[in-house]
């Protein structure tokens, strides 16, 4: 038995890199190749892995401090047989440019070069297709193993003829990538030195800042810091929890849930669904079934869109106490790439983490020539109530202005819409919005699109605002109630994020990768923050593939369709490709409409206004989209959601029997129509 220092490798030019984890402690037994450690440069994550079995008998480093090659990690007793080499090894590498060889007639063979012992390495990602000029250094693919991804660079420039792998093949050194023309002749290119990342660096943006330095010391310390208690940020520090991490969920407001829960998503629907039920018992007069006019009590109305709200923030409360994760309260940014400050009610906090996620969120856009005006509103205001005004103004035409707009106008107000832009819900398919313009109009006493609001004042008897456009009045209008409604800007500068060196684009956003990284490894971006669509349940899922990556699982975003909806009456939502994408990307596609004239729930429900469509790619018969109208269309939309993820085609959904009668019994009778073979409605052509 022998006593043997076990050291930090070869690791090229770094030098004073970061401990971020210590993977052994004394009296651990430990295999060759087994990852000791893991260091953090600006660049990139590495483990160190042992280069000798045995028993750890000492631990020379913990997390924090900096090493360079030679630094003496462990003390471990071997065997003998199993000394450490008396000449350090090297820490994982990424891949030097491919090498080339001839393939005949100036097409070069561009092959996966020299990368250590790895074989059969899966390709995740082809970043280039035949045709394209490709600059030397560039990145071909990306590879990972089970230790780290790494792009494969080009040896040479030219125009890519042929691409010889996919992603799902393995492929391992020497494997032919890709045929090059105009490449020269190029040797070998010798094995790298620099660590390959722990996973795909953010696509080229923004420039990093200069990140800062904190030297004093933490109140906290945890494995995992969450910025933002959303719905992407609770998930992400949930998730995280549950993979073992000490997780610190920062959070500026006193409740979880964030916009969506506190003044959002949550509060809107609530108050939409009261608007609808009392729609509905207006109409049964129809039905012979009549009722007085209802007598609306506002402080009745608020308790219980704020009984729902709390409910649910409770709910969020109790699961982060079980699971252990620690909720600081108060507004943080960042110091440094390891620190967070949380400044508080009670005083200030700071936070040592070894990886964060920021889930931020966004904020109300601001329009500069609206007055301040406690009649002015935005979103938030909107839903606290404050009156119900005889005249109101929407200004914003998207999903957000046009729900607020349903309950107030069916709480009695008078509503005008104004909308810069030539149509409503822009991102939905011009069919579904036609037959929600049709239902509602007259449900609003003007929809002015083409038409900016120019400016705003602030007099004893209301909110006089001035219009250009199409359809503007001449002289300004008088309103008792205005709501801003033109979108929302991520806070992505209200963090401190330079500081952590992380880089944000001039309209405040953080560029992130598949794993939802940002340009500092171990910091990673979720939801609002990092772009559109700005929805909750798209933060959700890049709230768990953070969590996960941070974790050091294969977790991508890799989404195929992210539904949206308008829970307005009717409900408009759609999900995958719309007919406008299809059309602008040069897709060839089919469609199937099925009219809920035609659905005898639809018929029995009296609402039998809307339809469902299903999209199709041509070739394949795959669905690739669909968009729903109708009642509870944003429940219906999940199947076909699912069809897009799941690969499935027309006879797939065709097939599956559906419940008699529904309205989900639609998406399956536009399958059937789409291949001909429909009985609900006159023969159509099987495809």
């Amino acid at each position: 038995m022998s006593l043997v220092e076990v050291k930090v490798p070869d690791i090229g030019d770094f030098k004073d890199v970061d401990v971020i984890e210590v993977n052994i402690k004394p009296g651990d037994t430990i295999e060759k190749e087994q990852s000791l450690l893991t260091l953090e440069s600006d660049k990139a994550s590495m483990e160190v892995p042992s280069d000798t079995a045995g028993t750890v008998k000492e631990v020379r480093i913990k997390a924090g401090d900096k090493v360079s090659q030679g630094t003496v990690i462990a003390l471990v007793e071997t065997s003998g047989e199993a000394q450490a080499s008396k000449e350090p090894g090297k820490a994982a590498s990424a891949p030097a440019p491919a090498a080339a060889s001839t393939a005949g007639g100036g097409v070069q063979e561009i092959k996966v070069p020299d990368i250590g012992d790895y074989k059969d390495v899966p390709v995740i990602e082809i970043a280039v297709k035949a045709g394209d000029r490709v600059e030397k250094e560039q990145s071909l693919i990306t590879l990972e193993s089970d230790k780290a991804t790494m792009d494969v660079p080009s040896p040479a420039a030219g125009v890519v003829k042929e691409v010889k792998v996919k992603v799902g093949d393995t492929v391992s050194e020497g494997t032919v990538i890709v045929l090059l023309e105009g490449a020269g002749a190029a040797a070998p290119a010798p094995k790298a030195a620099a660590p390959a990342p722990a996973a795909a660096p953010a696509a080229a943006g923004a420039p990093a800042p200069q990140a800062g330095s904190y030297s004093g010391s933490a109140d906290i310390e945890c494995d995992m810091l969450v910025l933002g208690a959303g719905p992407g940020g609770y998930s992400a520090a949930f998730r995280s929890a549950d993979l073992g991490m000490k997780t610190v969920l920062v959070e500026r407001y006193p409740t979880l849930g964030g916009v969506c829960l506190n003044v959002g998503c949550i509060p809107s629907k609530a108050l939409l669904h009261t608007a609808l039920v009392m729609d509905e018992v207006d109409e049964l007069a129809a039905h012979g079934i009549s009722f007085g006019k209802p007598q609306i009590d506002l402080d009745k109305l608020r308790d219980f869109k704020s009984g729902v709200v709390k409910k649910l923030t409770g709910g969020l409360a109790g699961m982060a106490k079980a699971r252990k994760v620690e909720v600081v309260t108060g507004v943080g940014t960042f110091v440094d790439p390891h620190h967070m400050e949380v400044q508080g009610e009670s005083g200030k906090k700071v936070v040592r983490f070894k990886q964060a996620i920021i889930a931020a969120g966004s904020q109300a856009v601001k329009l500069p020539f609206i007055p301040e005006d406690p009649r002015v509103v935005d979103s938030t205001g909107a839903l606290e109530l404050p009156q119900i005004p005889k005249r109101m103004l929407v200004i914003g035409g998207g999903i957000i202005g046009l729900e607020m707009a349903t309950v107030y106008a069916t709480l009695g107000a008078q509503i005008d819409v104004v909308e810069m832009l030539d149509g409503l819900m822009l991102g939905a398919d011009r069919d579904l919005v036609k037959v929600w313009e049709k239902f509602n109009s007259q449900r609003f006493t003007s929809v002015m699109l083409k038409t900016k609001t120019t400016a705003a004042e602030a007099k004893a008897d209301g909110i006089y605002v001035s219009f250009e456009g199409e359809k503007a009045p001449a002289e300004p209008q008088c309103y008792d109630l205005v709501l801003v409604a033109v979108g929302r800007s991520p806070n992505g500068k209200k963090i401190g994020a330079d500081k952590a060196g992380v880089a944000v684009t001039d309209r405040g956003f953080i560029e992130v990768d598949k794993q939802q990284r940002t340009n500092v490894p171990h910091i990673f971006a979720i939801g609002d923050v990092i772009g559109q669509p700005m929805l909750a349940h798209k933060a959700v899922h890049e709230g768990h593939v953070a969590a996960e990556a941070a974790h050091g699982e294969k977790a991508y975003f890799d989404a195929l369709q992210i539904p949206s909806v308008a829970y307005t009456d009717p409900e408009v939502a759609w999900a995958g490709k719309t007919e406008d994408q299809c059309k602008a990307e040069g897709i060839k596609y089919g469609k199937a409409v099925f009219p809920w004239a035609a659905s005898g729930r639809a018929i029995a429900n009296g609402r039998d206004e809307g339809f469902t469509k299903l999209i199709f790619d041509e070739e394949t018969h795959r669905v690739i989209g669909g968009g729903i109208v109708g009642l509870n269309a944003g429940d219906l939309i999940s199947e076909v959601c699912l069809a897009i993820e799941m690969g499935a085609d027309a006879t797939d959904i065709g097939k599956t029997i559906h419940p008699h009668p529904t309205l989900g019994e639609s998406i399956g009778m536009a399958a059937e129509l789409y291949e001909g073979v429909c009985t609900d409605l006159p023969p159509q052509k099987k495809k």
